[in-house]
């Protein structure tokens, strides 16, 4: 008792010393994303990885895998992993080897979370891992040579869709590291802060029960054989066992550092379980209190405390009290009570093997670690810190006969000095907490670190900007690139973005953002315009901001993810919007890539959207942004003017940031005011733009009037887009070049850092310039280290790059290949030397063909080829054919720094031995790094290559090997001022001394930016560059090489006013003085802002700019420079009626004076409004603009300039029909006199609304267009164009009867005259109306038109045009019954005289109802006929011509159960006889189906679960899902699965509908193959098959498993065998039948009852008295039958509620039934016959689904699918036992030699139990996964006791 107080005061103590930190951070995770190589799991709730091929194979435990799975569900697994629900519940062990860093149900649905995995060699991360390994287990010798990186990034729980209210805003992030050998394993877990925020997950089958089941931490190896066949759990290990122990995760570790855990998971030679790190002592989480230490757990036997010398401790002072029992097994070990003020948070450690250092022997010193007495600190008595109990943790080892360990703990030394005791929390040492020592490296290079009393904050230094992470020059321009990808679905469409390019261009100066996304497909483009929230994004993170305020990007950083719901009303359409930053590429800009999912309203093509100026105010909460906000947009299009529309926008950005430093104020709220939104699509591009002005400021500060803020604040400053404003005193402000590039702020020129010398590059690394920065890269054969800048060699002979038969030797920044002894080559290919008659083609001969292989078989012009000598060896001296240049390589065939020749000088002497190396100067950087950038390390064509001297200097000449300029250059390679050559001029003497070096000019500055923009140096095609004369300054006039505009500047290259002239005019004398500077005119500002749309402010190309006279008014004719069109225009610039000429015509003289204004004209309102439709007030390029006369009428002749076409106008500017005329066609005479108007007749305005059917005035193909003669009257003739059909009409146009002539057939003669009129009959009268059911009086197509003979008399035979079918009429018009013929059958002799009338028959009465449903007495179309025989009884086979479904009816017309057939599938043989008695309404296959497993279910299936889903007419709906979820997939017309169509994504497939499935075949018959040699096999029903499973022995033999039967459409639930007859019996749930089939291959099915059955479940065979017996659980009755169907009666139809299974034993007469009534679950037996009815079983049962009969020990058995439990008892009630208490989800079961096979819905299989075991011992998964009903054995011979 004294040592256990000693022992547990001393752990108490302990737990009052240690010091906890915050966990880890994200950032210091393994990196992880698309950018370092992850794969990417696909979204889901259940979904496994493509399996991972491991370079070299892993030991887990002491087995070697090759492979492993990733699973949504937070687990690692070395095999494929099975369905969720047979894992994801249950606790450890698992059946498959698992390593779960946090196992529980994930959903990353919807794009909730990512999760990444990755196998990789990357040196740092392989140094890392070593690290982590060595500090928790110092003697381990363990160097890793691969890695596996698996991270769950804000993954979210599975969450029922009908418990919450929307999706929860709890996500996880965690990682697994699997660090390996050839040896041995290591896994580390890492769970950053934050990272945890669900703990564990609710199951989905908790029947309504509100449970949740923590996650599961730890390792299972799985099942493990034994005796060959036999198998049973391996050894596992928890490390979590409660909540609180998840919570804990992120709190402590056992390697020093909170948040990570580190465990020793294999090894090669021995190992038994699963070894935790312990560094420091802290170990795993804390247990429930009152919890014990399993006996079975592999804690280390550790010495007793008081042995240690050191101990000096009197447990005597302590109080008796237990307060947390340390363990369960010895009363000794309970730790006593500290006092309160001792009781600090504390972390307990699992009590788990430890590494073999820390066995320690009894009686002797550990001689790694110190214990010093833990005497307990003084403190006030008032202090109480928060109490975290101890734990321990549960390990299981494997089922071996081992002595139980001793239970025991770790006590560590911690000084009394380290406890803050003031703080109310727990902190770590010095040594474990995050600091800038350790961490530095997650900073920018452009940040410092600083620590802080909880960790480290990285912050941008002076000049940069940002979160510390991720900082950028201020004041630069941004830029942002990505991709855009999803599913949009507009109106009903779906459209798939995949991957297309989004760019994004931010003035940072004065908040404007460009966004433009590329290749958006036409109907997604229009619908797109009003989610201008896409590019907002960009306005937030780079806001032009105001006072106490900051942009996005300060808070964020450079990675983020925002996810944004759009609400369109009055459509309710939702669009999400994901946008996650992936950080700072190469080049600095912003990487963000987005998706998109949901829908979005149509909009009309060319329509315009418009949005207002508003505002939006941001929330902000630790590393999250929020907003909500409405707005409105207007949508403009020619079909419907002008509408309305809003939306509604949610949206929260979350980041990383850092709370240590407590100095920062939080923000709360910002306002971002977005003062002009502009979206536009441009079709012809397929590009969407966004362009929107952003300022950021505190919630409402509301700027005064513009004249009262300073221009910086405004946006209206004139600095540089490369500076910075900063505001002065009023509105004063100075512009400030932004860092990296220097100048007046005006005028900034970006500073080449590394030609300067200005980087910060260490050794092995070359300096690449960008604008306004620079980026360090490694040189080849070097890579970044662990802290991402120091560069590091690559170990090449890693990935074994040599021959099989060499040996590779690394060195610094190479490596070297060398064929062994007896081979030869170059070390990539060698080849024995004896008996080699043609060896292997060397790496230079590979090199070299693959060079000279083009498509012809020749080299590229200009392309460098090595040479190779006769061994195949790169010849020592290399020469380029092309450019003379020569250079010595080494065998690699890599160029000698320093021996580079130009053209005509002499070669190096390569077989001399090189100079002891020096460092590359800065030439050979820049030459090498050029030379590079390809794959192969040689030049890209065209790429500029410095020139290099034998030191390494710049030639003082330098040229372009591919365009031919040459120039001077300084000793740091900078282009020397007036020096630059063109080709073929002679170039400049570079040796002449220079001038006296000046400072470059501002003009110079400019110059050499643009230059240099490109990374060879030289200017971008079509980009400005300015020209400086020999001082250096601008010269007066400048010109655009590319446009051919010219204009005059001042001496700082503004350019000056009314100066600029376009291409092939006169230039302005520049050299003349300006007049006095005036106020810029309307037309200056107005050219101004055309020419500043673009942001390098020179105009878009086909803008149209105004042009300015001197003193900047409007010239009097301006002209279109890209369209040719040419106007004259007033003083404010407003176009003159009239003066608009097309290109090529004369322009008009603008000077002469108007006519006295007029009221504008109809012609010049009409053109107004169409060049009003943009917002600048010019014609939308492609928009038709009318062309009026002088005079403001329209012009007769109108073109569509766009489309070519051309058309003749009256006044009024409409079409003159018959005018208009296609392009490239010769254009009407519109001069010409129309005949006199008249009043449009009757036929023309027939034509006309023929015509006008469709949107451009031209008619639908296939319609009628009357014929009218050249008076308008109706032609006499007229013709249908498509039918062919011809008639003649009267003047109104009707048809005259008699005159309808078929095509092909002679037309009448309509000028011959009428008979004499008489009044019209009935048939005409019917005809009429039939014609006149449309508005405009004639026949709808499809529709029966009556015929009628010459005398307007019914023929009497009558057909329908549509349909074909035909039949005879009495005088009446009426149908003679017995005369309906379908088509393509000879119709009846309708001259025949009828049979003596009789009255009308049931059916004949049923039909006449249906053809008298319409007012006029004829079918409806659609309408079901009945067909009725010659006698009026009915047809036995049914149709329905509408649908095509065709079925078997009785005597009455009554359907025939099961005789249904759908479109497509050949009919049911209604001749066979099947007697059928409806009982009531039939279902169907899809609605029994779905009544059946919602029973199953309870009649409340949950959310997730299946549940057919089925149309009105009871058939299966085209598209199935499970639940409420989006795994869907497409079913044909029997609810089979149409393979392929499966989807997880939000829009479901698009199946079509069952009626008209996507594949017909005929269904193959039903014949049933047994399997063969198979004396005892299992059968079992699968919905619509019974599949076989034969035994070996006792052991399932899944591979001689088959397909017994296969029944489609049926759903086969209870099976039951006879071993007399060899035959198997089943219950279909279905057909509502019962059925028996032979086991003779070949046998077919028979129905033994069909009638009054609604829901037949279990089934069972009294082989003695030949008689079956069954349930049927919708009428809750049990019945029997002779076993042909015969003798049917009913045994029991009360106190019944649920009869699932059935049984018989035949040796005693006996019936057992189950009836799982929820309220009441039962057991009962009775008698055969019906008698003796009693209940054996009533308590302690929930779901007593399966029941079978114990033959050895006379016991009923039943497997409980509610109390998970395989019991059994005698039929007296007597002796119950359990069998197995923790099942599944069992159905149906059956017993053979001391095992139960019992189906199970879980796991979709049959599992095994051993009766004498209590243990499963075999499991079968079939191959089609789905639920299994019933089980049965089938013997080649019965058994003795056969029940």
């Amino acid at each position: 008792m004294e040592r256990g107080r000693l022992l547990a005061v001393c752990v108490l103590c302990w737990s009052c010393s240690v010091r906890v930190v915050t966990a880890i951070q994200r950032a210091d995770m393994f990196p992880y994303g698309s950018l370092s190589g992850d794969m990417i799991l696909a979204e889901g709730d259940d979904e496994t990885s493509r399996v991972l091929s491991l370079p070299r194979p892993v030991y887990f435990y002491d087995s070697l895998f090759s492979q492993l799975y990733v699973a949504t569900n937070g687990i690692v697994s070395a095999q494929d992993l099975p369905m969720e629900k047979q894992y994801v519940d249950d606790g450890f062990p698992t059946d498959f080897p698992v390593v779960a860093p946090f196992l529980a149900d994930i959903d990353t649905s919807g794009g909730r979370g990512q999760i990444y995995y990755r196998v990789t060699e990357t040196p740092s991360v392989l140094n890392r891992v070593a690290q982590e390994v060595h500090r928790g287990f110092p003697d381990a010798k363990f160097t890793p040579t691969h890695v596996v990186v698996a991270t769950w990034e804000n993954v979210a729980a599975y969450e029922e869709p009908t418990r919450t209210s929307g999706p929860s805003n709890k996500f996880n992030t965690f990682q697994a590291v699997i660090g390996y050998d050839e040896v041995d394993s290591y896994v580390l877990f890492l769970y950053p802060e934050g990272g945890l925020n669900f703990f564990g997950t609710r199951p989905k089958e908790s029947y309504n029960v509100e449970i949740e089941l923590p996650a599961r931490v730890g390792f299972s190896r799985g099942e493990v054989t034994y005796l060959i066949f036999s198998r049973t759990e391996g050894p596992h290990y928890s490390v979590t066992s409660d909540e609180q122990s998840v919570k804990n995760l992120y709190q402590v570790g056992n390697t020093g550092i909170p948040g990570v855990w580190l465990f020793h998971t294999g090894n090669r030679y021995s190992f038994d379980n699963i070894v935790p790190a312990s560094v420091g002592g802290l170990l795993a989480t804390p247990p429930t209190r009152g919890h014990g230490l399993s006996l079975d757990t592999t804690t280390p036997d550790y010495p007793e405390f008081e042995e240690y010398p050191d101990n000096t401790f009197d447990p005597d002072s302590q109080d008796e009290e237990d307060d947390y029992p340390l363990t369960g097994g010895d009363a000794e070990f309970q730790p006593a009570p500290a006092s309160d003020h001792s009781e600090a948070p504390q972390p307990a450690s699992p009590d788990a093997p430890s590494s073999p250092s820390e066995d320690v022997p009894h009686g002797s010193q550990p001689s790694n670690r110190q214990y010093a007495p833990p005497n307990p600190p003084e403190a006030a008595p008032e202090e109480q810190q928060p109490q975290v109990p101890l734990e321990v943790v549960d390990v299981y080892p494997p089922h071996r006969n081992e002595p139980p360990l001793s239970p025991g703990g770790h006590v560590v030394s911690v000084d009394e000095d380290d406890v803050d005791f003031d703080t109310g929390v727990i902190q770590y040492t010095t040594e474990n907490k995050e600091t800038c020592a350790r961490f530095q490296q997650q900073c920018s290079q452009n940040a410092f670190c600083s620590d802080y009393a909880t960790g480290y904050c990285c912050h941008c230094r002076p000049g940069f900007y940002g979160n510390g992470r991720h900082c950028l020059p201020e004041g630069a321009p941004q830029r942002v690139s990505g991709k855009v990808s999803g599913t949009v679905t507009v109106g009903s469409t779906p459209v798939d973005l995949n991957n297309i390019d989004l760019h994004a261009y931010i003035v940072v100066g004065d908040g404007r953002a460009y966004t433009a996304i590329s290749e958006v497909p036409e109907p997604v483009g229009w619908a797109l315009m009003p989610v201008a929230p896409i590019g907002e994004l960009f306005g937030w993170l780079f806001a032009l901001e105001l006072p106490n305020s900051q942009a996005g990007f300060k808070i964020t950083g450079a990675e983020f993810t925002r996810r944004a719901e759009v609400i369109f009303y009055p459509g309710n359409q939702r669009l999400s919007i994901i946008q996650t930053g992936r950080g700072l590429d190469d080049h600095n800009h912003l990487t963000v890539d987005t998706v998109l999912s949901g829908s979005v309203p149509f909009l009309p093509p060319g329509a315009e959207v418009t949005m207002d100026p508003f505002k939006e105010t941001y929330q902000y909460y630790p590393s999250v942004a929020t907003s909500t906000s409405v707005r409105e947009y207007s949508v403009v299009s020619a079909d419907r003017g002008s509408e309305s529309f809003s939306f509604q926008l949610k949206q929260n950005i979350t980041y990383r940031d850092c709370r240590h430093d407590s100095s920062t104020t939080a923000l709360e709220t910002l306002q971002i005011t977005m003062e002009r939104v502009f979206v536009m699509y441009v079709k012809e591009e397929r590009i969407l733009r966004y362009a929107i002005t952003n300022k950021i400021s505190p919630v409402g500060v509301e700027p005064t009037g513009p004249e009262l803020v300073n221009p910086c604040y405004a946006g209206t400053h004139d600095c540089d887009t490369t500076a910075q404003c900063i505001p002065q005193e009023g509105q004063a402000f100075r512009c400030q070049c932004a860092t990296g590039y220097r100048g007046d702020g005006r005028n900034c020129y970006d500073i080449d850092e590394c030609a300067e010398g200005l980087s910060t590059c260490g050794a092995h690394a070359q300096c690449m310039n960008l604008p306004g920065s620079h980026r360090c890269q490694c040189q080849s054969g070097f890579e970044f280290g662990f802290d991402g800048r120091t560069c590091v060699d690559v170990d090449e002979c890693s990935s074994s790059p040599c021959h099989v038969d060499a040996r590779c030797i690394n060195g610094l920044g190479s490596f070297q290949c060398q064929c062994q002894a007896g081979f030869y080559g170059d070390g990539f290919y060698c080849s024995q030397q004896e008996g080699q008659t043609v060896r292997p083609k060397s790496h230079c001969e590979q090199h070299r063909d693959s060079l000279q292989s083009g498509g012809d078989g020749r080299p590229s012009v200009g392309a460098f080829i090595p040479q190779c000598d006769s061994d195949g060896r790169y010849r020592l001296l290399q020469c380029h054919g092309s450019t003379g240049h020569c250079w010595c390589v080494d065998s690699r065939g890599q160029e000698r720094a320093g021996t580079r020749t130009p053209p005509g000088t002499a070669p190096k002497d390569c077989d001399r031995p090189d100079e002891p190396e020096r460092p590359k100067t800065h030439c050979e950087h820049y030459r090498d790094s050029v030379q590079t950038t390809s794959p192969e390390g040689y030049p890209i064509t065209g790429a500029y290559v410095p020139q290099c001297d034998a030191n390494g200097q710049y030639i003082p000449l330098q040229c372009h090997g591919s365009s031919g300029h040459c120039w001077c250059v300084d000793s740091n390679g900078q282009e020397r001022v007036g020096t630059r050559t063109a080709p073929g001029t002679t170039p400049i003497d570079c040796d002449k001394p220079e001038e006296q070096e000046r400072v470059k000019t501002q003009c110079e500055h400019h110059r050499d930016s643009v230059q240099t923009t490109s990374p060879e140096g030289y200017p971008i095609v079509g980009a400005y560059v300015p020209q400086c004369d020999a001082n250096g300054q601008y010269r007066s006039l400048q010109c655009h090489g590319s446009t051919g505009h010219c204009w005059c500047v001042d001496t700082r290259g503004q350019e000056r006013a009314g100066t600029r002239t376009p291409p092939g005019t006169a230039t302005k004398d520049c050299d003349r003085p300006d007049e006095p500077e005036h106020p810029k005119t309307h037309c200056e500002q107005h050219r101004e802002r055309a020419q500043a749309t673009s942001s390098d402010g020179y105009p878009i190309v086909g803008a149209y700019v105004p042009q300015c006279d001197a003193n900047g008014q409007y010239r009097p004719l301006q002209c279109h420079s890209s369209s040719g069109h040419c106007w004259c225009v007033d003083r404010t610039g407003q176009e003159r009626a009239g003066t608009r000429t097309p290109p090529g015509t004369a322009t008009k003289d603008c000077d002469r004076p108007d006519e006295p204004e007029h009221p504008k004209t109809h012609c010049e309102h009409h053109r107004e409004r169409a060049q009003a439709t943009s917002s600048d007030g010019y014609p939308i390029v492609g928009a038709y603009v009318p062309q009026c006369d002088a005079n403001g009428q329209y012009r007769p002749l109108q073109c569509h300039s766009s489309s070519g076409h051309c058309w003749c106008v009256d006044r009024k500017g409409q079409e003159r029909a018959g005018t208009r005329t296609p392009p490239g066609t010769a254009t009407k005479d519109c001069d010409r006199p129309d005949e006199p108007e008249h009043p449009k007749t009757h036929c023309e305005q027939h034509r006309e609304r023929a015509q006008a059917t469709s949107s451009d005035g031209y008619p639908i193909v296939g319609a009628y267009v009357p014929q009218c003669d050249a008076n308008g009257q109706y032609r006499p003739l007229q013709c249908h164009s498509s039918s062919g059909h011809c008639w003649c009409v009267d003047r109104t146009g009707k048809e005259r009867a008699g005159t309808r002539t078929p095509p092909g057939t002679a037309t009448k003669d309509c000028d011959r005259p009428d008979e004499p009129e008489h009044p019209k009959t009935h048939c005409e009268h019917h005809r009429e109306r039939a014609q006149a059911t449309s508005s405009d009086g004639y026949p709808i197509v499809g529709a029966y038109v009556p015929q009628c003979d010459a005398n307007g008399q019914y023929t009497p035979l009558q057909c329908h045009s549509s349909s074909g079918h035909c039949w005879c009429v009495d005088r009446t018009g009426q149908e003679r019954a017995g005369t309906r013929t379908p088509p393509g059958t000879a119709p009846k002799d309708c001259d025949r005289p009828d049979e003596p009338e009789r009255p009308k028959t049931q059916c004949e009465q049923h039909r006449d109802s249906v053809q008298t449903t319409s007012p006029e007495g004829y079918p409806l179309f659609g309408a079901f006929v009945p067909q009725c025989d010659p006698n009026g009884q009915y047809s036995a086979q049914q149709c329905h011509s509408s649908t095509g479904h065709c079925w078997c009816v009785d005597g009455r017309g009554e359907e025939r159960a099961g005789t249904r057939t759908t479109a497509g599938i050949p009919p049911v043989n209604c001749d066979e006889s099947v007697p059928v008695v409806p009982t009531q309404r039939l279902e169907s296959v899809c609605e029994r189906w779905r009544s059946s497993l919602i029973e199953h279910y309870g009649g409340k299936p949950e959310p997730q679960q299946y549940l057919p889903q089925c149309e009105p007419d009871g058939q299966f709906s085209p598209v199935q899902c499970y639940g409420e979820t989006t795994y869907c997939w497409c079913v044909d017309q029997d609810g089979r699965e149409v393979p392929g169509t499966r989807s997880h994504d939000v829009v479901k497939p698009a199946c079509l509908p069952s009626a008209a499935p996507p594949t017909v075949r005929p269904l193959p018959r039903p014949d049933v193959t047994p399997p063969t040699n198979a004396d005892i096999t299992l059968l079992y029903a699968q919905g619509q098959k019974i599949g076989a499973l034969p035994l070996n022995g006792t052991r399932l033999d899944a591979t001689r498993a088959k397909t017994l039967l296969t029944l489609h459409g049926s759903i086969v639930v209870g099976i039951a065998y006879d071993c007399r007859e060899n035959r198997v019996y089943w219950t279909d749930l279905s057909a509502r039948t019962i059925n028996r089939a032979s086991m003779a291959p070949g046998a077919e099915p028979e129905i033994l009852i069909n009638t009054n059955l609604v829901s037949p479940e279990g089934l069972a065979v009294d082989v003695k008295r030949r008689l079956i017996f069954w349930v049927d659980s919708n009428p809750d009755m049990i019945e029997s039958a002779n076993l042909d169907g015969s003798g049917r009666r009913t045994l029991f139809d009360t106190d019944l509620v649920n009869p699932r299974a059935i049984i018989v034993v035949s040796s005693s007469g006996t019936l057992f039934w189950t009836d799982w009534n929820r309220e009441a679950p039962k057991i009962e037996s009775s008698s055969v016959d019906g008698q003796n009815r009693r209940v054996v079983v009533s308590d302690g049962v929930g779901l007593p689904n399966a029941l079978t009969f114990d033959s050895s020990s006379g016991q009923v058995c039943w497997a409980d699918a509610g109390t998970k439990r395989l019991e059994c008892v005698s039929p007296d009630g007597s002796g119950r036992r359990v069998i197995h208490s923790s099942l599944n989800y069992p159905f149906s079961m059956v017993y053979y030699r001391n095992h139960f096979y019992y189906t199970d819905w879980r796991r979709d299989g049959v599992i095994v139990v051993s009766k004498e075991s209590s243990q499963f011992t075999d499991e079968y998964l079939p191959d089609q996964r789905s639920h299994l009903y019933g089980i049965a054995i089938a013997t080649s011979q019965c058994l003795s006791g056969t029940h």
